[in-house]
Order: C-alpha cells, then structure tokens, then sequence
C-alpha cells in the first residue's frame, strides 16, 4: 500500500512538473485547451509572487492571439489579480492588447474596485492612438458610478477629448443614464442643466433619462417638476415619456392623474403603445374598475395598438379574482385565436390555477397548457403542489412531488417550504420534521420564516417533553 502511495505521489509529481514546467525551462506543454491551460496555472499558483507566475506562463507553450487572450480574462472575471497578472504578462510576451482586450481587463478591475490598477492600465492605453472607443468609454463611466465615485465619472467624462472622442449627446446621455441607474439621479439633473447652460441643445431622448431616473427612485413629485420642464421646454414629449410617467404614477396609485395624461396624450394625436394601455389597464384592474378597462381593451386594436399577453393577463387575473369565469375563459379562447405572440403563457395557466376549487379541475388546466404546447415549470409546480397540499390531496401531492424529480424542476427550497408550512397547520409535527431536515440534508437554506416556526416547535416540543418527565416524576416519587 505504502509503496502505491510512493508511485501514485510520482505520477502526479510528475504532471505537475510538466504542467508548470518546474526544474525543467526548456519543455514545453501542449495542451488541447490553451485557455483551459492557462487558467489551471493561474488557479493553482494564483497566491505566488508575479515573478514565478510570469515564469510559469513563460513555459506554456501556446501562441498568444485576441480569442485566446480574451477567453481568460473571461475566465476570470470575478477574480481580478490572476487577470491582471495574465494581461501584464501578455504583453511582456510580444501581445500587443486589442480594444476588447482592454475593455475585459477594465471591466474586471472595475468591477472589483481596484481602480489604482485600473487608471495604470488606462494610462498604458491613452499613449496608443484610438485604442479607447465608445464602448469602452462607457465601460469606464458604469464602473466608476456604479461604485459611487460621480466625480471621477464626470472628471473622466470631461477628459474625452484626450482620447481622441469628441462630445456628443449619445455619450453624454450614457454618462447620465448610468448615473441615474445608481441612483445619483439630482447630480445627474444638476450636471444636465449645467451643461445646457454651456448651450448644450437637450433632445426629448435626454429629458426622458432624467425623467425615467426619479420614476424608478419612485419619487413622483420630482417627476412631475420635471414632466413640467419638459413641457415648457422646446421639447415634444414622445410616447417613452408619456410611458415613463403613465407607469410612475399608476405604481404610486395615482390613477386619475394617469388618467388625464393618457386621454391628454389621445388628444394630442401621441398614440399610446401596449406598454402605456396596460399599465391603466392593470391600474383600472386594481381599483375594481373593470368596466372601464375593458373599455380601454377594446379600444387597443381600433387605434392600431394590438394587445400583448401582458394585457390579457391583467385582465384574466382581476377577472378570477371577481369570479367571472366566464369571461376569464372567453379572454384564454381569444387570446389562443390570436396565436403568435398571444398564446397563453405560465402567468395565464397560473390564474386559472388559482381559480380552482377542487383537485378535479387541476387535470383539465394543466392538460390544456399542454396542449398548447406551454412547459411546466418550477413557478407550475409548487403552484399545484400548494393547492393539493390545501386541499389534503395526498395522491395529488406525492405524483407532483414524483413528477418534478423526474422532470428536473425541484423539489426545491419553495416546495419544502410549502410542504413545512402546511403539514405545520394541519398539525403534522412529524412531517413537518421529516421535510425540515430533508430540506437541510439537501444543503438548502431554510426561510427565515420556516427557521423561526421550527425553533418555535422545538421549544413547544421540549416544554411538553419536560412537562411529561416532571409527572412522570411525580407518579414514581424519584
């Protein structure tokens, strides 16, 4: 045995000293997968010293290109110094770095926040004339932003020039729009304005950045300053901003200001695309105003705006909320008449789930989804499996329990969710246990709900357990 263990520590000696070269600089190693090679060299020495690494890649054997440089940078995208260790050497190898080369290797950096390693790099590329392009630029802008350095993303922004780019509206407005996506929405519109100052000539394309950006911080008041900015400025509002603003306000509830934005829209001769109807659709939906957005429904196709699934599932999930089956089905039967891009979807088959009333029923919905040729998934299958569950459908339970094992779709952490909460009502402690610690065994991490209604079980289980050894204590005298 011990001589089994001397000859197989030879044999993987012996590899290792061929993969990495060690005591022998003048082998070489060829490998099918260069990328592959080169990752595993990085991998396992990733903590030496960059000298060795730089040996070590030295004696790979493989010719450096664009594709090969790329794929292990994309390799490594989540751990920046193998990278960065692979780019420097690369070019002490005779690479000469591409544009994309460049943009991955300041991605990665950027995107783990080492920008001291970053600006050296950029520096390198700012002496080779054109290397940096548009997409690159705005490479740069979303890292810095997105790590909350504004300044240095507008300082950058101003220094385009120096990189042979010229300022034009497109880059300003991706310089913006990043700044909004990160929420620096009032920087963003004080930067804006003070550019406009300079007489930079705002386009509808550029308000709507600022508009969309407090939209989504879901500050509404903001949004209406800047809505009436709009207005008053040269600038025709066009069907994004009519949108951006119609969703905004019908999330925070406020209907009959959307109400009068989009029939002002109508009369203005701005015609509302699918986006805009189904957002007042589904608002009307929500208030219980379902005459008026079927109204608004019907009006779709007669002004040329043909409904979506998204506005058919609106309003077949308000409808089975109502109970008007009737209906809902009339909308399913249409909306398979229309074919193409209408054809029901999960969302469509999972309201009519939640209408059923017995396990009957599940068979017929399901059958038709089939027939229709929409897949199950694992939204379907916890879906039914509550439904039995609610209903005590053991047999219901345990084929669809069958069923998403055979099919790949779970059980997952949702289904032993739902299984410990509702074998938990109806009183079921062992079950509740069984499904807990299989869950655990799995590796899944529990709700923090499930965690706290199991420790609450525990405790009631062993204040009985303590309370049953007190009397049987007493019974026997001990």
């Amino acid at each position: 045995m011990a001589c089994n263990r001397r000859s197989s520590s030879r044999v993987y000696k012996g590899f290792f000293q061929t993969l990495f070269n060690v005591g022998n600089s003048s082998t070489r190693f060829v490998h099918s997968c260069p990328a592959s090679l080169i990752q595993n060299i990085l991998k396992f020495r990733r903590d030496k010293p960059t000298d060795q690494l730089h040996r070590a890649l030295d004696h790979c054997g493989v010719d450096l290109n664009h594709h090969l440089v790329l794929d292990v940078l994309r390799r490594h995208r989540s751990d920046w110094r193998p990278a960065h260790v692979f780019f420097n050497w690369s070019k002490t190898a005779g690479y000469e770095p591409s544009s994309d080369v460049c943009n991955e290797m300041l991605d990665i950096l950027g995107k783990m926040q080492r920008f001291q390693e970053l600006h050296q790099v950029l520096d390198e590329m700012s002496n080779r004339e054109g290397l940096v392009d548009e997409k690159m630029f705005a490479t740069l802008l979303r890292r810095f932003v997105g790590a909350h350095k504004v300044d240095d993303a507008i300082q950058l922004f101003r220094r385009r020039k120096e990189f042979g780019l010229e300022f034009g509206s497109e880059a300003f407005r991706t310089l913006l729009m990043w700044l909004c996506r990160f929420k620096h929405v009032e920087e963003a519109e004080t930067l804006f304005h003070n550019v406009m100052k300079k007489g930079f000539s705002a386009d509808i394309k550029t308000w709507n950045v600022i508009l969309n950006g407090w939209c989504v911080l879901g500050n509404v008041h903001e949004a209406k300053r800047v809505w009436k900015d709009i207005v008053a400025s040269p600038c025709k509002p066009d069907v994004f901003t009519y949108a951006t603003f119609i969703k905004a306000l019908t999330k925070k509830g406020k209907l009959g200001m959307a109400l009068r934005l989009f029939r002002g829209m109508l009369d203005k001769g701005c015609k509302p695309d699918v986006v805009i109807c189904n957002c007042i659709i589904d608002a009307l939906c929500f208030k219980k105003r379902i005459p008026e957005a079927l109204e608004i429904f019907r009006d779709m196709s007669e002004r040329g705006c043909e409904p979506s699934v998204s506005t058919y599932n609106s309003l077949i999930k308000y409808m089975c909320k109502i109970r008007r089956m009737e209906k809902v089905y009339e909308l399913v039967d249409e909306m398979e008449r229309r074919n193409g891009s209408c054809l029901p979807n999960v969302v469509t088959y999972c309201c009519l789930l939640k209408s059923l009333k017995e396990p009957g029923e599940v068979h017929e919905v399901l059958g038709r989804m089939k027939r229709k040729g929409c897949s199950m998934n694992d939204d379907v299958y916890n879906l039914v499996l509550r439904l039995y569950m609610k209903w005590g459908d053991e047999d219901g339970v345990r084929k669809t329990w069958e069923e998403m094992e055979r099919n790949g779709w779970g059980p997952d952490r949702r289904s032993y969710t739902i299984m410990i909460h509702e074998h938990f009502g109806k009183g079921r402690v062992k079950d509740v246990v069984r499904y807990f610690e299989e869950m655990v065994a799995k590796g899944m991490v529990p709700e923090p709900r499930t965690e706290k209604l199991v420790s609450s079980l525990n405790i009631r289980m062993k204040g009985r357990t303590e309370k049953q050894e007190d009397v049987e204590e007493q019974r026997t005298g001990l």
